[in-house]
């Protein structure tokens, strides 16, 4: 009776730890679905941060509500990726009260190590944001 009763101790115990080992491997096999970076350091630029969030496939990246778009003639979205490449992707001001608070990252950036906000007009760097590792 006693070796019965502890083989049923014993085996929903295994069963426990079979469910639990399920669960924490399963949460290991998906992905963040965003990645936020840290927050933007710049003459202009110098609030808010930029998450990256990956959904069918395709990559977004979309300004916190905090930012505060700088004061400047023409802020465009500057992309870097991990081997320093700059993209010059979209406008971030496209009317008078009207922004770009969120992109599509195009195919041809392969990932993303930093968003800089960039000026076209006086081609200068107005803060940039870093991710802690390149996102995708």
């Amino acid at each position: 009776m006693q070796d019965v009763r502890m083989a049923r101790i014993l085996g929903i115990a295994l069963l426990g730890l079979v469910v639990a080992v399920g669960l924490v491997a399963g949460n290991l096999d998906a992905a963040p679905n965003s990645h936020t970076s840290k927050p933007f350091m710049g003459p202009k630029a110098n609030k808010g941060t930029v998450t990256h969030t990956k959904e069918n496939g395709k990559s977004t990246l979309t300004l916190s509500s905090d930012f505060v778009v700088p004061d400047t003639p023409d802020p465009h979205w500057m992309l870097v990726d991990s081997k320093g490449t700059t993209y010059l992707v979209k406008k971030l001001r496209i009317k008078e009260d009207k922004y770009n608070m969120s992109i599509e990252v195009p195919a041809y950036v392969k990932d993303v190590a930093k968003v800089i906000i960039w000026c076209a007009w006086a081609e200068t760097n107005l803060g940039e944001a870093s991710f802690d590792s390149p996102v995708k």
